[in-house]
């Protein structure tokens, strides 16, 4: 375990030690999608940056990914209701120094982007056996 997480949980407990975890695991996730992802060539933090709409969109698709349709569930066990709680866990993954920002990075990048359990409820796929993926909600 992360001791700066666990500080973390402990002064403000308000979202979960593994949504923190998540988070930073979703940014790593989101910078080699992007092919931003840390190389020992590549050094400068501007070159692996994410903005908050890419990370939002990351946060999804790797928690679709990780928890399929539970994800809404575990957000909401993580006390993750909005886009704006993720921004907030960035901010303080920056405060403690797990993550690392931008001079135009500000928290008001994360302010309600979209409705998040809907995102992370309409991101999951069924697929039936050779057939089409047949989204949530479609018949």
């Amino acid at each position: 375990m992360d001791p700066r997480l666990l500080e973390l949980c402990r002064e403000a407990p308000h979202f979960a030690y593994e949504a923190y975890d998540f988070v930073c695991d979703a940014v790593t996730f989101t910078q080699e999608r992007l092919g931003r992802a840390a190389a020992e060539t590549r050094e400068e933090s501007d070159d692996r940056h994410v903005t908050g709409g890419e990370l939002l969109r990351g946060v999804c698709d790797l928690a679709v990914a990780t928890f399929g349709m539970m994800a809404p569930v575990v957000f909401r066990l993580w006390n993750v209701r909005t886009t704006d709680d993720v921004g907030r866990m960035v901010f303080d993954l920056i405060r403690v120094g797990r993550l690392s920002k931008s001079d135009r990075d500000a928290p008001e990048d994360f302010h309600d982007l979209f409705d998040l359990p809907q995102a992370l409820a309409d991101g999951f796929e069924l697929t039936l056996d050779d057939r089409a993926p047949v989204k949530r909600g479609d018949r």
